[in-house]
């Protein structure tokens, strides 16, 4: 029955619905003769996506210098070298090879500039590594660092990295061939999502001044990376004063200082535990101990019990002990499909005695009362401990490791760049590579590439997707709120007649509306059939207690508790049973 209710009131309210937008189209008359061919919504690699057609501008190559720029034109295997080494992961053991393909070619999918070619990790499901010389080692020593790129994630990115390293020069030279998860960086910086993570990592390897061993110290408060199939640009700037900057799309995302925003930090503590150091064994941590001069007093019982048998408490004289409080309903039948065979023997269900409706059922228990000369178990007060000597801790030290850097922005030079990432998506674009010190510069590769292709993706979604179209007269919410919501909704129905589903992402505002509202309905329906169905159970249990001492269950469960909780609800019944026998008598 409960779920023949429930679909009916859905019905109901779906019913309702329709109604009310078909007599309102009544007012309006039904010249709307409106063309609904909306076209369903379609992602890249949905059956029948194709990219529209749109004014796309030509690609133009940068005037712009730097250290190292990147816009993968012309001749980029000449310049890139992907690796062909193996990478053991140090948990199990498993040796895995760089087999991720790359190649360098236009998007396809929502290409924002013609003949505009990036870097692309063909593969899904693999390690991929691949690096390239700067032209001249970049270091950056008192001057501000800048790095940027785009990530365009074609297939979109559910689990795998598209950040950057900015490979540290060595005197012995990079092995290109044998770029690794080993192979030392400066700086390791760009988005990266799997599971629980999704983060933009800056990282930065630093040189302890004494021992000589580097440490990667870690971004704290990392923003969330943006990867979809539009082209998001990724920028990093370090100044000479220690500060940073993370944008995402020219907004900034994330700033702080290399001192104090990286862990573990830059600089260690000046002191340090002294590790030989041990606590004196009579030191007193503890603050507070038992009064020793106090006793407990002669009168108190430890063993008196919290809740006692109310002796006062006598049995209503209408009491009907040779009733039982429950009976077989007597309208009851068997159903007509019940094979006594597979379902066992059917037994009517049990109905409230209606004998028992006035008067108490049953065998009648004295009620159990608040026990008032109850105390519980006697502690001693709690005084100030004269021993006291506070938490112990060991002594300070001079840390013999201790160094202060205040210029980590100089970081180790840089002689190459390199993408080292495993994905399981394939067609991850990384494009327009800028390394070098000026925060300008980078903002005007930006603008005449970035901004430029952006916008155009965006026209091209729209046009791959346009809006639904809108049915005419329907006015501003502001202007008429209640035509607004009708409007909207009859245009809904129209659209859901052809195609639900196309209805429901085309219009998903609308779609989310109706079921906020039918849920609202059928939740407001079962409150009001649960109040209902209450109040005749809710009645017969509070003449019960009015008339009789009947012991519940929760009076039978409160024999085996210490605690009298609800005491005080309890001695009120009670009072109230007894006036009633009192007045009776």
């Amino acid at each position: 029955m409960t779920r023949i209710s429930l679909g009916l009131v859905s019905l109901l309210a779906l019913s309702s619905a329709v109604s009310m937008v078909n007599a309102h189209g009544g007012h309006h008359g039904h010249d709307h003769g409106h063309d609904h061919d909306q076209k369903q919504f379609k992602m890249p690699g949905d059956p029948g996506y194709t990219t529209v057609a749109a004014d796309i501008p030509e690609f133009k190559a940068t005037t712009i210098k730097a250290p190292f720029l990147e816009q993968f034109a012309e001749n980029w295997s000449d310049r890139w070298t992907a690796s062909e080494a193996t990478k053991e992961t140090t948990s199990e053991g498993e040796v895995f090879s760089y087999v991720g393909q790359w190649n360098v070619e236009e998007p396809t999918v929502y290409p924002g500039i013609k003949n505009d070619l990036g870097l692309v990790a063909k593969t899904a499901a693999a390690h991929h590594a691949i690096s390239a010389s700067l032209p001249e080692v970049v270091d950056n020593k008192d001057k501000a660092l800048v790095v940027q790129y785009e990530v365009k994630a074609q297939q979109g990115l559910e689990c795998g990295g598209a950040y950057m390293k900015l490979l540290t020069d060595s005197p012995e030279g990079i092995k290109f061939k044998e770029f690794s998860n080993e192979t030392p960086y400066t700086i390791m910086f760009g988005p990266d999502k799997c599971g629980g993570t999704n983060k933009v990592h800056f990282i930065f390897r630093h040189k302890n001044p004494i021992t000589g061993a580097y440490e990667e110290k870690h971004l704290q408060s990392a923003p969330m990376a943006k990867l979809n199939t539009f082209s998001n640009l990724y920028t990093l700037i370090v100044q000479p004063d220690q500060t940073f900057e993370i944008r995402i799309n020219g907004d900034v995302a994330s700033s702080g200082s290399l001192l104090d925003s990286f862990q573990p930090p830059v600089n260690p503590p000046k002191e340090i535990d002294d590790s030989s150091d041990s606590k004196p064994s009579d030191w007193v941590e503890e603050a507070k101990i038992p009064d020793p001069k106090t006793a407990k007093p002669e009168d108190w019982d430890e063993d008196a019990p919290a809740r006692i048998l109310d002796e006062e408490a006598t049995k209503p004289s209408d009491w009907l002990e040779d009733e039982v409080p429950e009976v077989a309903d007597p309208d009851a039948v068997k159903p007509d499909d019940w094979d006594d065979e597979e379902d066992g023997d059917w037994i009517a269900p049990a109905v409230p005695n209606p004998k028992c409706q006035d008067n108490g059922c049953g065998e009648w228990v004295r009620p159990y009362i608040s026990n008032p000369a109850y105390k519980g178990k006697w502690s001693a007060p709690m005084i100030d401990n004269p021993e006291y000597k506070g938490v112990w801790a060991p002594r300070k030290i001079a840390n013999p490791g201790f160094f202060e850097d205040l210029h980590p922005s100089n970081f180790d030079k840089i002689g190459a760049v390199g993408f080292e990432i495993w994905t399981m998506q394939k067609d991850i674009l990384f494009d327009n590579i800028y390394i070098g010190h000026s925060v300008e510069d980078a903002e005007a590769l930006a603008a005449e590439s970035w901004e430029i292709k952006y916008a155009s993706e965006k026209r091209q979604e729209e046009l791959s997707n346009p809006k639904p179209k809108s049915v005419d007269g329907i006015p501003d919410f502001k202007e008429d709120p209640a035509a607004f919501i009708v409007g909207h909704l009859r245009e809904f129905i129209e659209l859901a007649r052809e195609d639900p589903m196309n209805a429901i992402h085309s219009r998903p505002v609308v779609s989310a509306a109706i079921a906020a509202a039918v849920g609202v309905a059928l939740g407001m329906v079962l409150i009001l059939v649960g109040l209902l169905t209450a109040v005749p159970k809710t009645s017969r249990a509070a003449a019960k207690a009015k008339k009789t001492d009947e012991a519940t269950a929760d009076d039978d469960e409160d024999t085996t508790k210490v605690e009298g909780e609800g005491s005080a609800k309890e001695e009120s019944a009670v009072r109230k049973r007894t006036t009633v026998v009192e007045n009776d008598e």
